[in-house]
């Protein structure tokens, strides 16, 4: 099993002054509301993402800040919320005002090259405050920009593209449908290949509320009394190439070999952390796992829906359990919490959220994951080839993390990177606790 330890990278990144990119053209001036599974709490927050481009010299010349700020202001006459801001309703109740204010845009220039970043650009990437702007914390969350991008460029020739933007207005899969958007005309499209489609009303509350399925990741748990304690905390990422998959899967029973590599890496990941974190045997704790929804809809939801169809469905055990019961037991866990996801658990979801104050998922002994495999980060190419790198910059709060594709670029092997956040004296323990399941 690798570890990819962040490199001990000093660089200096010279930003401009940032700039508010607005729509090419006139666009409408109106108010769009927000689903019921838009805009419940836990999504109402700007989420980083990270692109690494090699210098590319079929662009010699070209001025990747320049290239994308064009670009993004084309692209923003077909996505124009992403130019507004959010706004509040009655009952909490989320909507973009269409006012074409504009996505904060920033210039910045870096003294590396992309090769300094390691010979695989990975996770966790602890320059990452210089890399990605983060949303002004002094604007709150109505009159922040809903998208944020910085284009760093390096002196190698390639770029950095940063990104923050607001998961209330998409999911992930929605970014990258409107990024391809701007890619493709930066490559000289006059119209993106997908127009956007909002019809967030597909995805509303029914009326009245049938709440048919269970959402045990949302329901109120107690926090510890006293505030939490301060604790120093590392960012590592763990590579699970086949040999360790294989080595994971042979810990299973015959009947259970064929499940995902997604299941059997979410159980020992789960497994793992537990564990580190020395839970209480007792206590409950919650995978929550974050799934698109889009390919349970039938009939579809129409191509070029760009808002969040995210479901939340969440495995429950105890942390004695998960610890003492083969990894089959997580696995299977995993695998039923995957499969509860439907079109009825997305409508239950729904009326939940209405319901429920758009209540946020727990935070108490939880711990959330999303594959970002297939999302498509990785295929943006603004002119400049497809990224080295595309997706998170690394474990998010130390609460949640994500699956993502890589290659070594000297084997060619691929397999799944996991960004873990622990304090310190957890990741050690962490380490040693895969090492044991990996024999």
């Amino acid at each position: 099993m690798a570890v990819s330890t962040p490199p001990s990278l000093a660089l200096k990144v010279t930003r401009q002054e940032p700039v508010l990119v607005v729509p090419a053209k006139p666009t409408p001036r109106e108010v769009k509301q927000l689903s019921d599974i838009d805009d419940h709490t836990s999504q109402r927050f700007h989420i980083p993402m990270i692109q690494f481009y090699r210098h590319n010299p079929a662009a010699e010349g070209k001025d990747p800040a320049k290239v994308i700020k064009e670009a993004l202001a084309q692209a923003l006459v077909f996505y124009y919320p992403f130019a507004g801001r959010l706004k509040e309703g009655p009952d909490g109740k989320l909507s973009v005002d269409c006012t074409g204010e504009g996505v904060l845009f920033i210039e910045a220039d870096a003294d590396v090259t992309l090769d300094q970043f390691g010979d695989v650009v990975l996770p966790p990437f602890l320059c990452e405050e210089e890399l990605i702007y983060e949303a002004p914390k002094s604007q709150g969350l109505f009159a922040s920009p809903l998208l944020i991008i910085q284009v760093t460029r390096l002196k190698c020739g390639g770029f950095v593209l940063g990104l923050n933007h607001n998961h209330a207005l998409a999911d992930l899969k929605g970014l990258v449908q409107f990024l391809t958007a701007a890619a493709e005309i930066a490559a000289g499209a006059s119209t993106p290949s997908v127009l956007p489609v909002w019809k967030r009303e597909l995805l509303n509350a029914r009326n009245p509320p049938q709440v048919t399925c269970t959402h045990r990741g949302f329901n109120p748990i107690p926090a510890p009394a006293g505030p939490p304690p301060h604790v120093e905390t590392t960012h590592n990422s763990f590579l699970f190439g086949p040999a360790e998959i294989s080595a994971l899967r042979r810990l299973l029973p015959p009947q259970q070999q064929k499940c995902s590599d997604f299941e059997l890496l979410t159980a020992c990941v789960w497994r793992c952390r537990t564990a580190a974190l020395q839970i209480n045997p007792e206590d409950e704790v919650y995978m929550i796992l974050v799934v698109d929804s889009r390919p349970t809809f039938n009939p579809p939801l129409p191509t070029g829906f760009y808002g969040s169809a995210l479901a939340f469905s969440t495995a429950v055990t105890t942390a004695g359990e998960l610890r003492q019961e083969p990894l089959e037991h997580g696995v299977e866990l995993v695998r039923k919490a995957a499969a509860d996801v439907s079109e009825e658990y997305m409508r239950s979801f729904a009326d939940f959220m209405a319901t429920n104050d758009r209540r946020h998922f727990t935070l108490v002994r939880s711990y959330v994951l999303m594959d970002l495999r297939g999302v498509g980060f990785e295929d943006v190419d603004f002119g400049w080839g497809k990224p080295a790198y595309g997706g998170a910059p690394g474990a998010m709060h130390g609460v949640s993390s994500f699956f993502m594709g890589f290659r070594d670029g000297k084997s060619g092997e691929e397999g799944l990177v996991v960004p873990i956040c622990l304090p310190v004296p957890a990741m050690e323990r962490f380490v040693k606790e895969l090492n044991s399941l990996l024999g």
